[in-house]
């Protein structure tokens, strides 16, 4: 572990050594490529380790019949909801206004009531947002490229 310690404080130097808009270039760029695999993540409907979410709960019995006519999350998954933003000191990727609840009850598996006038329910956890190793691989890649188009 000790050879890798000293390859990220030179790697952290190399970084610090970037301008501040290099910096904030390199952090958008590496957001919006990370939000593009979360959304194909979330539309194949797989947790970051790679199990796929907990089904839907089945409606109560005196409900309409019929079938579910949307995948879950196929609004929350927009770039309206779901934001990529980079400075010079981080990217994020983050779901923002009144969607944030409803991703955070579904990320974690808390409880929340479906409608106004409904009785709250109990969510299973289905982890919207996290870093896999392909995640990784889209940052080292981007840092690399950027780090060697700047320094050569």
């Amino acid at each position: 572990m000790s050879e890798l310690t000293a390859f990220d404080t030179r790697l952290a130097g190399l970084i610090e050594a970037l301008s501040p808009q290099s910096r904030k270039a390199m952090a958008a760029t590496i957001a919006k490529r990370l939000r593009k695999h979360q959304q194909q993540r979330i539309k194949r409907q797989v947790t970051p380790e790679g199990q796929p979410f907990a089904p839907r709960q089945s409606p109560p019995l005196r409900d309409k019949k019929g079938r579910i006519k949307r995948e879950m999350f196929a609004k929350l998954r927009t770039a309206k909801y779901m934001k990529a933003k980079g400075t010079d000191r981080d990217a994020v990727v983050e779901f923002t206004g009144q969607v944030q609840r409803m991703a955070k009850v579904h990320q974690y598996g808390l409880r929340d009531r479906p409608s106004v006038r409904a009785e709250e329910v109990r969510y299973s956890a289905r982890p919207l947002l996290g870093m896999d190793a392909e995640d990784l691989k889209i940052v080292e890649d981007e840092l690399l490229m950027r780090i060697s188009s700047d320094f050569i």
